[in-house]
């Protein structure tokens, strides 16, 4: 059709009243969440863009999954069903069920690193930083420039630097014991990779004997990009395309409390027998028997289920574009974001909406503190605070400074969308009054979810 409005492919059964506050009421929360936003009463906001993890609208064929679950301890059927639903899009031959994907993260760097390891990537995310790290390794991010210039428009600003890591694996390849990629980049913007550059890093991961793993949690979204931007993938559906990239990996982390469509669980993935056995044994210990894996029965069910929907046209046709209206909408007054739009959220670029805050004040702080006190809407900063904290202690700017407003799937709708333009539209044109923050108190890892921030003297 020739409509330009943009519908949301479903209709509404359920609905979850929301709680309005005053701004004297969202200044005391803020203050008292030590400016935070994380610390924040999720009753105390009205439009919460924190994150797409986990915080979705299930399907009512989802709820009707949940019914089906088979708790029993060891073999479930739904484990089964799950199992299967994963191989057919994967192609992995071990598939290991976990709580969340950041345990797939810690069980495959805990089995596969040792200190002094290198972990390339076009960028990592903060737990996947945090458990290679915690390993002593280290989180190389070898994104290609153009993915570091927020206003530059390039179709595949997630693309690994093939040149940079092809220097690194002849330089220092002993150290590398897996290669990834991120689909789509959230760290960068939420910036698809193209299937030719998954192609190009499979290859040279096969020339150099090292395993290529995908950070997948958001494969939908980055197989939709690669239909509409990618000459020659037009016709095929985002499900072939998912195979394709799949098929060039090794293995693979995954949350499925993004592109699993689920409020929890995720997945670790490969085709490496002795790695499997390995990952299995430390599933054991810490999350569950191979078969359940930290999750009930109906989780397994729900994320069967939630996995096939996703790769669904009609829904990553209005998932994409609905994304896309508010950051065509907030650019359009003059904000200045990250281009073109990512699949999953739009990023502000606070650095350059703020140049008075300098990067150690948190422009991003700033900016997020501003948009819950205007019209509490919660967001997040990706920047200084999240990925500017070295393990001695020492601190520098991040590449970027980003706000990040992440959009759940299928819980709100064009309107609430317009109300959050509308608010990011009004905190831009008073940010010249916002001042910067300092760290009042933060633990040494993953400050960003707990610290206590206060307000830094002048501007």
């Amino acid at each position: 059709m020739a409509f330009h409005t943009i519908i949301e492919p479903f209709s509404i059964k359920s609905v979850e009243a929301i709680k309005f506050t005053r701004p004297e009421e969202r200044a005391a929360a803020l203050a008292a969440a030590g400016y935070n936003v994380f610390r924040l009463r999720a009753e105390d906001v009205l439009i919460d863009l924190l994150t797409d993890s986990g915080t979705g609208a299930m399907s009512s064929a989802q709820w009707g999954a949940l019914m089906q679950g088979d708790e029993s301890y060891a073999g479930s059927r739904s484990f089964y069903r799950f199992e299967a639903v994963v191989r057919d899009l994967t192609g992995f031959t071990h598939v290991i069920p976990t709580h969340q994907g950041r345990a797939a993260e810690r069980i495959l760097f805990h089995t596969v690193l040792k200190a002094g390891d290198v972990v390339p990537s076009n960028n990592h995310f903060d737990t996947t930083r945090a458990n290679i790290e915690v390993e002593g390794a280290e989180a190389l991010d070898l994104v290609i420039p153009e993915g570091r210039v927020p206003a530059l428009v390039h179709p595949f600003k997630g693309n690994l630097d093939l040149a940079r890591l092809e220097r690194l694996l002849v330089e220092r390849g002993g150290h590398v014991p897996l290669v990834m990629a991120t689909v789509t980049n959230n760290s960068g913007g939420g910036q698809p990779v193209s299937l030719e550059n998954l192609r190009a890093v499979s290859a040279l991961c096969r020339r150099h004997r090292k395993p290529f793993f995908l950070d997948a949690c958001r494969f939908a979204e980055n197989s939709y990009f690669v239909k509409i931007r990618e000459n020659g993938h037009e016709e095929r559906t985002p499900k072939a395309i998912a195979q394709e990239m799949f098929a060039l990996a090794d293995g693979s982390t995954f949350s499925a409390k993004k592109d699993g469509l689920a409020n929890i669980g995720g997945f670790l993935a490969m085709n490496d027998d002795a790695w499997a056995e390995r990952a299995r044994n430390l599933l054991i210990l810490t999350e569950g028997f191979p078969t359940y894996g930290g999750l009930a029965g109906y989780d397994l069910e729900a994320i069967a289920r939630g996995l096939e929907e996703v790769v669904e046209e009609p829904y990553l046709r209005y998932r994409i574009r609905s994304t896309a209206y508010l950051g065509e909408k907030v650019a359009a007054a003059g904000v200045p974001i990250i281009q073109p739009p990512g699949g999953h959220a739009i990023y502000i670029d606070a650095r350059a909406l703020l140049p008075h805050i300098p990067p150690l004040q948190y422009p991003g702080i700033a900016l997020v503190n501003a948009l819950y006190l205007e019209a509490g809407v919660r967001a997040v900063e990706i920047g200084t605070v999240m990925f500017g904290a070295h393990a001695d202690g020492s601190e520098t700017p991040a590449a970027m400074d980003l706000v990040r407003l992440a959009i759940p799937r299928r819980v709100y709708t064009q309107s609430h969308i317009d109300y959050v333009a509308e608010a990011v539209i009004a905190v831009a044109r008073a940010a010249e009054t916002l001042r910067g923050y300092r760290i009042r108190k933060a633990p040494r890892v993953l400050r960003h979810f707990t610290a206590e921030f206060v307000p830094s003297a002048s501007p």
